[in-house]
């Protein structure tokens, strides 16, 4: 297994992660949350009370 590196900076409802594959960014809270990954796949996350969740990622590539 190899080293990785992830950071995550937190500004408010924003949080931008850097890691060695690049820059991303998410934007809410922890009921619901956008996240945009460094190689460009987009993720929308619903998390409600009890443990339910849902999950959607798009691919970056058009």
């Amino acid at each position: 297994m190899g080293w990785s590196y992830r950071k995550s900076i937190k500004m408010g409802p924003f949080r931008l992660n850097l890691s060695r594959g690049g820059v991303g960014h998410s934007w809410g809270n922890r009921l619901f949350r956008v996240t945009r990954n460094a190689d460009g796949r987009r993720t929308l996350a619903v998390n409600l009370p009890g443990g339910f969740h849902w999950r959607k990622t798009t691919s970056g590539h058009s």
